[in-house]
């Protein structure tokens, strides 16, 4: 199957006559050929539901669960991507889904996907976005008494103001002729002492 014909076989199976469950749609994404793949759009709502679809209508038979992620679409909220494959047919479908960021959840793969379970607890350490009905939904990677969510775009990164920063070099200025400049804070990264959670303002 050719990613369009990917695409329009999942839009066709979850076709439904009631506006309030949403739309489906898709386009194909990537370069040339091997490299396109069909990129579905759905309601969060019916998130597991195409999963489900996918993996199980014999066209398309993405048995097989590569990744899952998200994007920080600032007022837009959060995108929620998984990259599935069919190992019979060798083609790829991305599905998307969007989620608020007042209210950042979806449904949980891993009882179709059961690799998924990592990549949702990732997910949700990193974006905060909690993944419904996943069996153990906890950080996987920061330690314990870390707070915030570090992928979300307001989270401002210490990293540039904690060590030299090997942009800070003057117009000119060569590897070994001048001597190590002092941390030097690139432009939007605040000063020592004030990066790390967003602080909500006080009304």
């Amino acid at each position: 199957m050719t990613p369009e014909e990917v695409g329009e076989r999942l839009v066709h199976l979850l076709a439904t006559d009631d506006p309030e469950k949403g739309t489906v749609t898709s386009e194909v994404s990537g370069g040339g050929p091997g490299h396109a793949r069909a990129v579905v759009d759905v309601p969060a709502a019916r998130w597991w539901f195409a999963a489900e679809a996918a993996r199980d209508a014999g066209a398309l038979g993405c048995d097989f669960f590569d990744w899952l992620s998200a994007v920080d679409e600032l007022d837009g909220g959060f995108s929620v991507v998984a990259h599935l494959w069919s190992t019979r047919r060798k083609h790829a479908l991305l599905l998307r889904t969007r989620v608020s960021r007042e209210d950042p959840e979806v449904e949980s793969l891993v009882d179709l996907y059961p690799g998924a379970a990592w990549h949702e607890r990732e997910t949700f350490e990193m974006f905060g976005i909690t993944f419904a009905r996943h069996p153990d939904l906890r950080p996987l990677l920061l330690p314990p008494e870390f707070e915030g969510h570090p992928l979300r775009k307001e989270f401002v990164l210490a990293a540039r103001v904690a060590k030299p920063w090997p942009g800070a070099k003057e117009p000119g200025e060569s590897e070994g002729g001048t001597a190590k400049r002092a941390p030097m804070r690139p432009p939007g990264v605040p000063a020592p002492g004030e990066w790390g959670p967003a602080k909500e303002e006080k009304p």
